[in-house]
């Protein structure tokens, strides 16, 4: 990847105020923000320990369990992870979290009544190979209610976190399901751009589904350029 990366599209991220996401309201700035020129420090960096990767650490069926298998539905998240010239970028960590099938992370502060799952973390992540590929196993997520407004619920959805080869290509950023009927309710994928929202959404694949296992579903991911994957907002 080149060392010098074209500004970012921000027609297809979020606006950092959407008044019907009531937090941007509170968190977003209030004046111009300013730019700032690219450094050694931003086209560089950063650096983790790729030993500390585990062999579980990408199987959250499997990761968490204590006296058992996770309740809920098996499925396999795999995708490339792209850049702006859709190029694979190699050997870079990409981790998830979500939560559980019921629709309860492991936080103090979800406090949803739904049953937590003692045999399911809820986290993992993993290193792309040589064709910038990833590949997850894990448990449907759940929806959730948010208390955004009366009667809100979030979709099902994984939380995806990408360093990239350095700080100006960090993305975290969401993944949908295809067909789920609460992404026209919910305002976090609505603030998406209309043009750019189907980035967000993985696709159903027979040829990653395992037999007697799992459903497969691809996501692939595009850190910068015209094509690129949406932000979280």
């Amino acid at each position: 990847m080149s060392s010098a990366y074209n500004p970012r599209d921000w027609v297809s991220h979020p606006a950092y105020l959407h008044a019907p996401y009531k937090s941007t309201v509170l968190r977003s700035p209030t004046k111009p923000l300013i730019p700032m020129k690219q450094s050694l420090s931003v086209r560089t960096g950063p650096v983790y320990g790729h030993e500390k990767v585990g062999v579980l650490d990408s199987d959250l069926t499997r990761n968490g369990a204590r006296n058992g298998e996770p309740l809920g539905e098996r499925i396999i998240v795999t995708g490339r992870v792209l850049d702006e010239d859709g190029r694979p970028v190699r050997n870079t960590l990409v981790e998830v979290w979500q939560a559980n099938a019921a629709g309860r992370y492991i936080h103090k502060v979800d406090q949803h009544n739904a049953p937590l799952d003692p045999n399911f973390f809820g986290g993992g992540r993993c290193v792309t190979d040589d064709e910038g590929r990833y590949t997850f196993k894990t448990i449907k997520p759940g929806a959730y209610p948010w208390g955004n407004h009366l009667n809100a619920w979030r979709p099902n959805h994984i939380h995806f976190s990408l360093l990239g080869p350095s700080i100006s290509t960090r993305l975290v950023t969401q993944m949908y399901f295809p067909g789920d009927p609460l992404l026209n309710l919910d305002p976090i994928y609505q603030g998406t751009p209309e043009n750019a929202r189907e980035r967000l959404i993985s696709r159903f694949s027979l040829d990653v589904t395992q037999p007697d296992f799992a459903l497969g579903y691809e996501f692939d991911i595009v850190l910068r350029g015209r094509n690129e994957t949406p932000m979280e907002d």
